[in-house]
């Protein structure tokens, strides 16, 4: 998983970590954090490291009161401490030999409840909730109770109400709107401690970031990158160019190495007999050129042998999505077309048709209906008001939730019982860019959240759909395949109707919008 890896983060500095599914990010973050040990090396970190992961350490029935009370103990713990060294100083004589020993401790512990705001900590719980929109929320209520979402923000905002010395997140964006994530941005960038990130938010990272480490493959290993994420683009592309260069041309002199040591070399004498006017001096002639052929057979082969011991590896190629057109002819038209739909508590949409081309980004925050509006145009949800669909239409739909049936299945037999067998020999896995090779034959079970991510794609880019509902679709990818996401959908024939928080995929969007609000009420541009 991860070799040799050398990592500093110093307190300033907001290190970034991306790559691919499966390269070793929450891995590194779990041996940052002590959660998981190395085979070999060392880990320094500090004793308080704050370590936010994808599961709380509370059941079910712990009750909000519960988190907070926890996040906020050793703040409370702090103040009590202060509070008798405090009074047992003041019953203790200046003259007295206790005196200078007391006043230091009580000094390092007022320095260290001042540093983290320690008075402060009941407020800033209190901002925290409200800024990760938990504010309304009875603090009675259950884990349980409480959506995935919910238990992912209140355990981001319990952490940083701990305001530990040093930081390690594992995708805290997950869940987030718009204003809890420019919240949670603007809360990192004013702590002075180290924080390193594993993420997929392409805009978190831009914002946040003063350096991006790179676990893809790379010629010379992971590669640390100042600056944000804008940054990392530029140089990122142009270090593929350099690494690709750099084999190219290596190849090109093994293959130069090869013929000098096999054929070229011995071409400088060929095999012919000496003429009359020669024969004298032939013989002498004949050792110098043989000579020289060893020499050069010797020089090409040492200098092939070295290159063959420290060859440039081959730059892997990149994971690819590629939408290619629905199967027969081209659709015209209106595929979908809503009049007054109402799902009660979780949708209103008074008018909304899809077009046989359309390029439709929904938009909107938590419990807008998002995710609704997606099943009830797949015709998953049934919905009051008038849903009309074309007759035969072809829909595909990527939830935000990836499971399938078998997780015994390897990946290969997944994607060959969802697609038949004649189809996904027409169109192999591997083809599509969206598997490596090595992870074929794995059980889907074991796959990444990632990777279970791709694979679905990869079913529903093998037969393309007139109609494509993605919700969430960057969600657990890595930002590289994001991109080339979000370049394969812009054009192209078939209908594409996404949902998404993504930031930076919605600043770059070129198609329709259509933005949806709590109370039901919609608005639409593009």
């Amino acid at each position: 998983m991860l070799d040799g890896v050398s990592l500093t983060a110093s307190p300033g500095h907001r290190v970034g970590l991306i790559g691919e599914n499966g390269v070793g990010k929450s891995t590194l973050l779990r041996l940052l954090a002590g959660a998981d040990e190395p085979e070999s090396g060392s880990v320094t970190r500090p004793a308080d490291v704050g370590f936010l992961h994808q599961e709380m350490a509370f059941d079910t029935g712990s009750t909000i009161t519960d988190v907070l009370d926890d996040a906020l103990r050793e703040a409370r713990a702090e103040l009590a401490e202060l509070d008798r060294l405090s009074a047992l100083l003041a019953r203790t004589p200046q003259s007295s030999p206790d005196h200078t020993p007391l006043l230091a401790a009580y000094g390092e512990r007022l320095e260290r409840a001042e540093e983290r705001e320690t008075w402060d900590a009941d407020r800033r719980a209190a901002i925290l909730l409200t800024g990760l929109g938990l504010g309304a929320l009875e603090h009675g209520r259950t884990l349980g109770s409480l959506s995935g979402g919910q238990r992912g923000r209140l355990a981001l905002a319990a952490l940083l109400v701990r305001r530990p010395s040093a930081l390690l997140l594992d995708e805290p964006t997950n869940h987030l709107d718009d204003e809890a994530a420019a919240f949670v941005e603007r809360q990192l960038r004013g702590m002075t401690g180290p924080v390193v990130i594993a993420s997929h938010d392409r805009a978190f990272l831009d914002a946040v970031c003063t350096d991006l480490i790179d676990l893809d493959p790379a010629v010379d290993g992971p590669v640390r990158y100042g600056g944000d994420y804008t940054t990392y683009l530029t140089e990122k592309r142009a270090e593929r160019a350099r690494w690709e260069r750099r084999h190219a041309e290596e190849q090109q002199e093994l293959q130069a190495l090869r013929r000098s040591a096999d054929v070229t070399a011995r071409m400088v004498a060929p095999d012919r007999g000496p003429r009359d006017t020669e024969k004298m001096g032939y013989g002498l002639r004949a050792g110098r050129v043989q000579s020289q052929i060893a020499r050069r057979v010797r020089n090409a082969s040492r200098r092939l042998d070295e290159l063959e011991r420290n060859r440039i590896a081959e730059p892997p190629p990149p994971l690819r999505f590629r939408y290619t057109s629905p199967a027969g002819p081209a659709a015209e038209g209106t595929l979908v077309s809503l009049r007054a739909v109402r799902v009660p508590g979780r949708l209103s949409v008074d008018r909304l048709d899809v077009s046989a081309t359309e390029r439709l980004l929904v938009t909107g925050g938590n419990g807008s209906g998002k995710s609704t509006l997606l099943a009830v145009l797949a015709g998953t949800l049934a919905a009051g008001g008038e849903v009309g669909r074309r007759p035969g239409l072809t829909v595909g739909m990527l939830t935000q939730d990836t499971e399938f049936a078998r997780p015994d299945r390897s990946v290969r037999a997944t994607y060959e019982k969802a697609l038949g067998f004649e189809r996904a020999e027409a169109v192999p896995l591997a083809s599509l860019g969206l598997m490596h090779e090595a992870d074929l034959g794995k059980p889907v079970g074991q796959l990444s959240a990632g990777q279970r991510r791709r694979l679905a794609l990869a079913v529903l880019t093998a037969r393309p759909p007139q109609l494509l509902l993605l919700d969430e679709p960057t969600n657990h990818l890595s930002p590289r395949l994001c991109d080339e996401l979000e370049e394969a959908l812009g054009t192209g024939p078939g209908a594409v109707v996404l949902a998404s928080h993504d930031r930076w995929l919605r600043r770059r969007w070129q198609g329709g919008e259509l933005r949806l609000h709590p109370a039901g009420e919609e608005r639409g541009t593009g």
